[in-house]
């Protein structure tokens, strides 16, 4: 978490790693009680004024005091508020939105499910973007939580110790989103990507296809594309198979990248006869090298992505892939921060496979 200052990059200097142990000199607070500065005085026995002037960067304070008030307010999950007067105890009319990409054609989808939902409710969702960095989310909501929002939601289940503690922290409802496949801080709604991937393993050994590839970019943050692999892998292993290569990218996802991680893989290895895409953008892209290269789809090799994007509908062929239900998932997202009901709810959506025109029949 980002503290100490407004601007939310320059507030990492001298706060310690989560995995660092912190001794407090008070218990942690009951997590259903608002946080105050008193809390974070109490814990780190420091005065509330000293906490203060620490956590707006006010006022001469030394090395190791500030330290120990950082290291309390990260282990706590307090989060000031920048409500100031009349309005500090209120919530305002905002929902954070936190995804990690707005170049994946996923989350406009998304979003859209979400402001159909919101719109006439006097919410209105804001978007911040973390680019798929941990400590990017960290600072992102730490930064929607300090204006005091009305609900959050947040792409995925994996944050960092610091993030998850703001979260379970902010009275508020919490809703992640596109995966229920981990232990959701409040509520989720998304599909299962363990089973998503098995589920395309099946589909493809049952089409006869046996030296298979698997090619994805933003590995390892990409926990949901990580975790359809896991099943995928899963699958094969029970057939007693398993990839013959792999291929991946750190960077966005695009046609062109796509082709050229193909065209390695089939330097490579060239007698793979499926290629499995950690997203349809990357999936596509290889669908055009193959058929620029002259090669035989889906009969000498077969291709599936995900997400069931229909931008991809005018290739020459219909990739194969599956649907993430993004705009379900956006839409009842937003209907729980609406509802805000009392008790966690975790929604599962199960996405439906199209076997497009790149798996033998």
């Amino acid at each position: 978490m980002r503290l100490g200052q407004a601007r939310p990059l320059a507030l990492t200097k001298g706060i310690p790693s989560p995995r660092r142990n912190l001794a407090l000199t008070k218990p942690i607070p009951d997590p259903r009680h608002t946080l105050t500065l008193r809390d974070v005085s109490e814990a780190s026995g420091v005065s509330e004024m000293t906490v203060s002037r620490v956590l707006r960067n006010r006022g001469d304070v030394s090395a190791p005091t500030r330290e120990k008030v950082l290291e309390a307010a990260r282990a706590l999950g307090y989060v000031p508020n920048k409500i100031a007067g009349a309005l500090a105890s209120q919530r305002v009319n905002l929902v954070g939105v936190v995804i990690p990409s707005l170049s994946n054609m996923v989350f406009p989808e998304v979003m859209t499910g979400i402001s159909a939902v919101l719109d006439g409710t006097g919410l209105q969702p804001v978007v911040g973007v973390t680019n798929y960095q941990p400590d990017r989310e960290e600072s992102v909501i730490y930064e929607m939580l300090s204006w005091r929002p009305s609900g959050m939601i947040i792409a995925g289940l994996e944050h960092t110790d610091a993030a998850r503690a703001m979260l379970a922290r902010a009275g508020i409802p919490i809703v992640e989103i596109m995966d229920i496949d981990g232990d959701p801080i409040n509520h989720a709604v998304g599909i299962s990507h363990r089973r998503a991937g098995r589920q395309m393993a099946e589909a493809i050994l049952a089409a006869g296809y046996r030296r298979i590839a698997f090619l994805g970019t933003q590995m390892p943050n990409d926990h949901r594309a990580k975790k359809r692999l896991a099943g995928f892998e899963e699958a094969l292993a029970k057939a007693g198979q398993s990839l013959v290569d792999r291929e991946y990218y750190s960077g966005g996802s695009a046609l062109l990248k796509g082709r050229e991680m193909t065209a390695a893989v089939l330097a490579r290895s060239p007698d793979v006869d499926f290629l499995y895409y950690s997203n349809d953008m990357i999936g596509a892209g290889g669908l055009l090298h193959c058929l620029a290269a002259g090669l035989d789809v889906p009969g000498k090799i077969g291709l599936a992505g995900f997400n069931g994007v229909e931008l991809l509908d005018g290739l020459p062929r219909k990739l194969a892939s599956m649907d993430a239900c993004r705009l379900e998932i956006g839409r009842r997202a937003a209907q729980l921060i609406a509802d805000a009901p009392a008790e966690a709810q975790v929604t599962e959506l199960f996405p439906t496979l199209q076997a497009g025109d790149t798996i033998r029949g």
